[in-house]
């Protein structure tokens, strides 16, 4: 019998440039906070998001920080995001 994780891999998406991997962190930012981020509002450095928005907007993204990366984390595969700044 297969376990679970086996199961969930099938969903994971292998990142195979930087715009696929901005599409999944945008979505996931959306899908949470309903605050639509471009592409110059942020980027991925060594695996941390570095903000680049107003306070206000930050404030609601640091509040649900935990389950931005666990969602973000379970969509991708060969990548890891470990903080937001």
């Amino acid at each position: 019998m297969k376990n679970i994780a086996d199961f969930l891999n099938k969903f994971k998406i292998i990142v195979k440039n930087k715009s696929d991997l901005k599409e999944i962190v945008t979505g996931v930012f959306f899908e949470e906070t309903k605050i639509k981020l471009e592409d110059s509002d942020y980027k991925i450095k060594n695996g941390t998001i570095y903000l680049n928005i107003k306070p206000i907007y930050k404030n609601e993204i640091f509040f649900k920080k935990e389950k931005i990366l666990e969602k973000i984390n379970s969509k991708i595969e060969n990548q890891k995001i470990i903080d937001i700044r």
